[in-house]
């Protein structure tokens, strides 16, 4: 199912900040979980349109947001990049220098509310791969994160971490339409959460390592020509 349009999904916002920083936050949660499709646009003049604002502080968010890697400017508005096998292949050289550290610096501080959230988060997942649903599994995958994420204590690595699992985006767009990727991400986040639950950081490093593999596989046969 395709992303519904970003401008007329806008609701209000309702969150303190000055308007140019809630914009930026409500497009890049929309960025992080694909509700803004690859081919989608989006114009200065529209967004500010959609938040009954003027042009300035809708231009600054999408600016922000290119600043950060979400967003390419084109002479025609804003597009979500597209990646290529060597901007792939470095986002995930990346990830896995940072992820397999950060999830296993989470192991010790896990508590009950992030046990929780990785139980239902892994239960979406199951849910997504029986019924083929690439949107529920990417879903799935974002709650799984969070919870873990939640638990580790340095707020640098963990907006790190962050800024390239969104950048990955794309990657999991392509990949998860493909059923049999979602039975591969699936098995991999019951490896996941098993070495979690058993509070097993080697295990935990190894088994999202073996993650990060797996989905940066998938992207390059997926492009295969």
């Amino acid at each position: 199912m395709p992303p519904p349009n970003t401008v007329h999904s806008i609701r209000s916002l309702g969150r303190p900040g000055s308007l140019s920083e809630r914009i930026h936050a409500d497009l890049r949660t929309r960025l992080r979980e694909g509700r803004v499709g690859p081919h989608e646009r989006l114009i200065d003049l529209d967004i500010a349109k959609a938040y009954g604002t003027s042009r300035m502080p809708a231009r600054e968010a999408l600016l922000r947001l290119v600043n950060e890697g979400y967003l390419r400017p084109t002479t025609r508005g804003f597009v979500v990049p597209t990646l290529d096998s060597a901007d792939v292949r470095h986002l995930f050289e990346v990830r896995r220098l940072l992820e397999p550290e950060a999830a296993a610096s989470a192991v010790d501080a896990l508590d009950t509310a992030a046990r929780a959230g990785l139980d239902k988060a892994l239960a979406r997942a199951r849910k997504a791969a029986a019924s083929r649903s690439a949107e529920e599994m990417i879903a799935a995958n974002i709650d799984f994160r969070t919870a873990w994420m939640s638990c580790v204590a340095n707020p640098r690595l963990v907006e790190a971490v962050r800024r390239f699992v969104d950048h990955a985006q794309f990657v999991r767009l392509k990949t998860l339409v493909d059923p049999q990727v979602q039975r591969v991400a699936l098995a991999g986040l019951e490896a996941l959460h098993a070495a979690f639950v058993a509070r097993d950081r080697r295990a935990v490093r190894r088994c999202m390592k073996a993650y990060l593999d797996a989905a940066e596989r998938a992207f390059h046969d997926a492009t295969k020509t």
